[in-house]
């Protein structure tokens, strides 16, 4: 009995022995693998666009809150113009999360043109040409508070490429496609003591037209420059207001 004990303790022996010789071969043998995982997962190439936030390529988005004011006009008889809306109220963007950003979006914006004075826009009644006027007394003293103002509300479309220059400066171009749902005139003025409005719709614009846009930003808040080649009115139904350049503010873009 003690003979066949000795045998079974030897057995027992030699196979953890050899288990032993196993596992450390093992061991030996996955050291430069694991080695090898540690080095490429450490070997990555960050691109010298990319932005922290850049993680994935299709968003929905909001952005662009605008304000600017014209500075150069077709029509002379033009004072100034003003313009403020939110570029894209919803868009969809794809970024190539290498500095590279394209979105189609809908926004929406109002335009304002103010006349020089004495000038103020009219409409004879029943029809539907807007022409040009002056005011019913030329006696500076005794017309007061006096303004002339053609206002368009418009849905927009705008197209729009931006490209990081370094990390939080950025560029962009949009063409953008307008449709001018709304179009009025509001005049105001005093004369002798007595105030008087007149706000008058229904006005023949252009329903479409197209404008562009450039912007240059940092992070998020920027300028902006736009122009506007297109006609206001349709031909024939008011003056040739075109060819508008504007120059402001954009935060969020």
């Amino acid at each position: 009995m003690k003979k066949i004990a000795l045998v079974f303790a030897a057995m027992f022996t030699m196979v953890q022995m050899y288990a032993a010789s196993n596992d450390a071969a093992a061991t030996v043998a996955e050291a430069p693998v694991a080695a090898a995982a540690d080095e490429d997962k450490d070997v990555t190439y960050d691109h010298p666009f990319k932005g922290e936030n850049d993680t994935k390529h299709w968003s929905i988005m909001t952005s662009g809150v605008y304000v600017g004011m014209g500075v150069s006009h077709s029509w002379d008889l033009i004072n100034n113009s003003v313009e403020a809306g939110l570029l894209n109220a919803v868009a969809v963007n794809y970024n190539s999360l290498h500095g590279q950003n394209l979105s189609l979006g809908v926004g929406i914006q109002h335009r304002s043109y103010s006349m020089k004075r004495p000038h103020m826009l009219y409409r004879e009644t029943g029809g539907n040409k807007v022409d040009i006027t002056t005011y019913p007394s030329q006696d500076v003293e005794k017309i007061k508070d006096r303004s002339s103002n053609l206002n368009m509300w418009s849905v927009q479309v705008p197209l729009m490429f931006k490209q990081r220059i370094v990390k939080k400066l950025e560029l962009g171009v949009a063409g953008i496609l307008n449709w001018n749902t709304y179009a009025r005139v509001d005049n105001h003025f005093e004369l002798d003591k007595v105030e008087y409005d007149e706000k008058f719709k229904g006005l023949k614009q252009n329903k479409i037209n197209f404008d562009f846009m450039g912007s240059l930003t940092w992070n998020d808040f920027g300028v902006y420059c736009r122009y506007s080649p297109g006609k206001f009115f349709k031909e024939g139904y008011g003056p040739e207001i075109k060819n508008t350049w504007t120059v402001g503010l954009v935060f969020g873009l």
